[in-house]
């Protein structure tokens, strides 16, 4: 092995799993895939029917009383982290994997983006929701559910969370990752709601659909592991 050779770390994500491990994550993933399929519908039906109409006023005001001119910028950056951002940081991590040559990864990467956007535009013209009236952000020309920066932000830093841990061995340094991208994503949401650009309803909706592609992909890509094994 040379010494450039040296600096690249393994695909550690690949390294053989117990046949126990396989079926769990199997299963947890189908599990959460279907949970959060049945929870999505339910909440586009209200949607459809104007039922969440109370909840989202609801939570909008509630949101909106804490703003202050210093949140008000913190929220427009998060948000920015979320779109223009979130781009940039994908180019970012591509050009990362492919340094240190992580094939999976980049894969793994470029499928969750693609299939997100498909989502994301399918959705979006399938429920032609109107935009809320925003607060402090000029009104986006997209319609509003689901949220695109909550289902973006979900498969991408969550997915590049999962890629990242699954290469490093220390524990301390996995849990730090999967809190900082829980709170990125959610901060993201909140981010949304704040500005007045999203009902609630649709930053939940935004993670579900994010939810139901990312454990599919999980489910898939084990049974085709473990398929390739038998």
């Amino acid at each position: 092995m040379t010494a450039a050779e040296d600096v690249r770390l393994p695909e550690l994500e690949t390294e053989p799993k117990s046949p126990a491990v396989m079926e769990t994550v199997t299963g947890i993933s189908m599990g959460m895939a279907v949970l959060s399929l049945f929870l999505f519908a339910w909440i586009a039906e209200n949607v459809s029917h104007d039922r969440t109409t109370n909840f989202d006023l609801y939570v909008r005001m509630r949101i909106h009383e804490y703003a202050s001119p210093g949140l008000t910028k913190a929220m427009i950056a998060l948000s920015l982290v979320g779109g223009d951002g979130l781009t940039f940081s994908a180019v970012l991590a591509l050009t990362v994997f492919l340094h240190f040559r992580w094939r999976r990864a980049m894969v793994w990467l470029v499928v969750t983006l693609l299939g997100a956007l498909v989502l994301d535009l399918s959705l979006k013209y399938a429920f032609h929701r109107a935009r809320p009236a925003p607060f402090f952000v000029d009104l986006p020309r997209t319609y509003s559910f689901p949220s695109g920066h909550a289902l973006f932000s979900f498969c991408f830093y969550g997915v590049l969370a999962g890629l990242v841990v699954g290469r490093i061995q220390s524990r301390l340094a996995r849990i730090l990752i999967w809190i900082s991208a829980a709170i990125l994503v959610a901060a993201i949401g909140v981010s949304r709601i704040y500005l007045g650009v999203h009902y609630p309803s649709d930053v939940i909706a935004g993670y579900l659909a994010a939810c139901i592609w990312v454990s599919s992909l999980i489910a898939l890509d084990r049974m085709r592991a473990r398929r390739g094994k038998g």
